[in-house]
């Protein structure tokens, strides 16, 4: 072999050395980042759960006082007495239930309505902005909405419709007695437009994961519109629709500021809408500060809060469930799609 054949295949080696060593650190540095991003994203993950546990273990072990003293009947009793020592959370609980129920009763037609309209039957041009607008309502603070509600939206309701409630369905006792200006239909009425863009937001992305097929299909058979929205894309959707009902109504019931202003504060029991209540979240921030010193009251307000921690975050790990149950079963096959197109246009599935 010439010199100059041993010098460039030498020289050849060399470079097939550096380039295989420089591959060899190359793949051992990507495999150092991929674990570090591992190992970071799992203790992110962790950091949250153990910050979710460790509030719920204080607010239990800072509630153990009021717990061992008065047991169930802090929730099954309705005085609030704090003079006398008394504290009863039924009002309070009660007033939280019906007040979001009552936002969900007209939260729910709406917001489901306007998600089969953005998506179903709106031209792009008007659905873009009017889903905009709905998801704007989201940004506003509650404070901005409670001012609101007792500046524009009571007196309009005591003026013009709680006295027609009252004298035309005054015999139920769901509407009697004579209206109040801050009552439970207001503060209903308050966080239904605080969680429209909730449900409607949801919604509309669940019903735009029904396959566009089942869609065709059931039109191609000859069904209506109507048809086709009843049978296919509503049973489809319905989890995720009730997934996102759910987790409105998690954001109804720890809902504090826009309430607190609306709702009349008033720690009684009332089967009617058109008076006066009172919430757990209302409670704890219109007392918080006079009980920082008074140990009892401090914890019978904790418990309070550790029994709004609770029902709040079941209810957000239940939407959460059906939301995952409706995307799965979005994305697996459908024999149950076919069975549906079929009973639209009346023919047995195969």
């Amino acid at each position: 072999m010439k010199p100059e054949q041993a010098e460039l295949s030498s020289r050849a080696l060399v470079e097939t050395s550096v380039v295989g060593s420089q591959f060899v650190l190359r793949s051992t540095l990507r495999k150092v980042v991929d674990l570090a991003f591992a190992r970071t994203a799992l203790a992110s993950g962790l950091v949250v759960i153990a910050l979710i546990l460790w509030i719920g273990a204080r607010l239990f072990i800072e509630s153990g006082l009021t717990r061992r003293r008065y047991g169930a009947s802090l929730i099954t009793t309705s005085v609030w007495d704090v003079p006398h020592e008394i504290y009863g959370a039924l009002p309070f609980i009660f007033g939280t239930v019906v007040s979001s129920l009552l936002a969900l009763l007209i939260a729910v037609p709406l917001g489901v309505g306007a998600a089969l309209f953005l998506n179903e039957t709106a031209p792009k041009r008007l659905a873009v902005p009017l889903s905009f607008v709905i998801e704007l309502l989201a940004s506003i603070p509650s404070v901005i909405y409670g001012l609101w509600g007792f500046m524009v939206l009571c007196p309009f309701l005591q003026s013009h419709i709680s006295p027609w409630i009252a004298s035309h369905l005054g015999a139920n006792p769901l509407f009697a007695g004579p209206p109040v200006l801050t009552n439970m239909l207001a503060a209903g009425s308050i966080l239904a437009i605080m969680i429209l863009p909730i449900i409607t937001t949801i919604s509309r992305e669940v019903l735009r994961n029904v396959p566009a097929g089942q869609r065709e299909a059931a039109m191609g058979l000859g069904s209506t519109k109507w048809e086709m929205l009843q049978h296919i894309v509503l049973p489809e959707a319905r989890s995720g629709i009730t997934g996102a009902v759910i987790l409105a109504l998690g954001r109804a019931i720890g809902e504090t500021m826009a309430v607190v202003m609306v709702i009349g504060n008033t720690p009684q029991i009332s089967a009617s809408i058109l008076q006066s209540g009172y919430t757990m979240p209302a409670l704890l921030a219109n007392q918080f500060n006079e009980a920082y010193n008074d140990e009892l009251q401090r914890s019978a307000l904790i418990e309070v809060a550790f029994i709004l921690f609770l029902v709040t975050l079941a209810f957000n790990i239940l939407a959460r469930v059906l939301l995952r149950m409706t995307a799965r079963k979005l994305s697996d096959g459908s024999p149950r799609n076919e069975r549906s197109t079929s009973k639209v246009v009346g023919v047995p599935a195969t």
